[in-house]
């Protein structure tokens, strides 16, 4: 495991990382640009491309196979090496053959191929546009729902309080004295009074010394 890991790193380093650097400094250099050099990377990378495409569907047939990643990083240093520069003999005897046989029905099965790769990808965009409006319209319908909920709930809220107050009794207050109670109390203590003292006599001189 630790071994592929390695070799998929080296091949993104050795394979695109160093080759594009060199593609770079044949492009931008300040004296005239070396056409064969040019040329040598042009088909560097079209070599590669073809390769990267017709992996994507060989890997499910060959990439269980021992030592294969390590091949793969073998033939990439195979095509840019200074001392066997793999890339014009793989261009020149495999690759420009091939399509320049069959470059006419390439082109043709590319050109229908790109318009129903076209039309299904207006397809899926309009698809995935309405979806995610309606998405976009029921998350904003839902947010803006939320405060309107929590109002009806404090007014439930304080409906079921009102009713639940107009429901429980009042505390009666205490009965108050009948009118007048106050003073006939008092009147009547007056008048009791007023009949004592008539009614009473001091003691007598004799009585109190006697005693």
């Amino acid at each position: 495991m630790l071994g592929e890991f390695i070799t998929r790193i080296l091949l993104m380093i050795l394979g695109y990382a160093y080759p594009a650097l060199q593609c770079y400094k044949t492009i931008e250099r300040r004296n005239k640009v070396d056409n064969a050099q040019l040329r040598f990377w042009c088909e560097y990378w079209i070599i590669i491309a073809m390769l990267t495409v017709l992996e994507r569907f060989g890997d499910l047939f060959i990439s269980w196979l021992p030592m294969y990643s390590e091949a793969k990083l073998a033939f990439v240093i195979y095509l840019w090496y200074p001392k066997t520069k793999g890339t014009s003999y793989v261009y020149e005897t495999l690759l420009r053959p091939f399509v320049s046989e069959h470059e006419t029905d390439i082109d043709q099965k590319l050109h229908s191929l790109r318009a129903r790769v076209w039309d299904l990808a207006i397809f899926y965009w309009q698809n995935c546009t309405e979806v995610g409006q309606s998405k976009l319209f029921e998350v904003l319908g839902h947010l803006f729902s939320q405060p309107s909920k929590a109002t009806d709930k404090k007014n439930a809220l304080i409906e079921l309080q009102g009713d639940s107050s107009k429901q429980r009794p009042k505390p009666s207050a205490p009965p108050l004295p009948p009118p007048n109670t106050f003073a006939t109390f008092f009147s009547r203590s007056h008048k009791r009074r007023q009949s004592i003292a008539k009614t009473w006599t001091p003691p007598s001189p004799e009585s109190v010394t006697s005693y």
